[in-house]
């Protein structure tokens, strides 16, 4: 019905808990259209629970509750969130998930996010080009006072609205909020995931680095520059 055609390739290291995703989007339509490319990750029980954090390098946000025309008033800074007015940190998720959906930019050429659980041993993560998704989209939901899922979105818009909307306000914080494919055109974008054990008393993710095929995770908190190791090629 869109008029869009999406092609999907992905590729599994070999020697790694890593894969990468690349996918080629059509405009089959005979003029050209607006539209979005939003990749909801998404993580639940039982790695989720109230140990689990999550870490990112974004940065300016705003509160998807917050009234239109200009939702980014107030604007937050990752990984602040506002409830009420008083600071909510979303890094974590106990018993209450408000504000339950919470958008950022990026500012890095790369754009990540990682979930880790320090008592089941693992991380998972994500990174991007922050050409091909400039939006992170941090989702948090409870069901009976637990936590149920998180969402780990990055995609081309931070705003969720339809279409009309979209195009009257433009721009937020100067990133675009939709996309555009002209007819016959076609747009490729990719992601990492990668998932690593990582020790007991694991504090959270505080920098990750992309250089010739490999990813340095860094601990947050650690001074003596060691991290976890990736080896995921080009």
């Amino acid at each position: 019905m869109a008029g869009l055609s999406v092609r999907r390739r992905i590729r599994i290291h070999e020697d790694a808990a890593v894969f990468t995703v690349s996918e080629a989007v059509t405009n089959e339509n005979k003029l050209g259209r607006i539209y979005n490319q939003v990749q909801h990750a998404t993580i639940g029980p039982p790695f989720l629970d109230e140990h689990t954090v999550v870490d990112s390098n974004a940065r300016t946000g705003f509160m998807q509750s917050s009234p239109l025309p200009n939702p980014e008033e107030p604007s937050v800074v990752w990984p602040q969130a506002l409830k009420d007015g008083q600071p909510v940190d979303v890094r974590h998720l106990r018993d209450d998930p408000n504000p339950n959906v919470v958008s950022y930019t990026i500012d890095e050429p790369y754009g990540w996010v990682t979930a880790s659980n320090e008592t089941k041993g693992l991380l998972i993560g994500y990174i991007w080009k922050t050409s091909d998704f400039p939006w992170f989209n941090a989702w948090r939901h409870v069901q009976d006072g637990k936590p149920l899922a998180r969402g780990l979105e990055f995609g081309t818009t931070g705003l969720h609205q339809p279409f009309p909307i979209l195009v009257e306000k433009g721009k937020i914080f100067g990133r675009p909020i939709f996309a555009y494919l002209d007819a016959g055109q076609t747009a490729t974008r990719s992601y990492t995931a990668f998932l690593s054990k990582i020790p007991k008393g694991y504090r959270g993710v505080g920098r990750i680095q992309y250089e010739n095929g490999r990813l340095t995770i860094n601990e947050r908190g650690r001074e003596d520059g060691k991290g976890i190791t990736i080896e995921t090629g080009n």
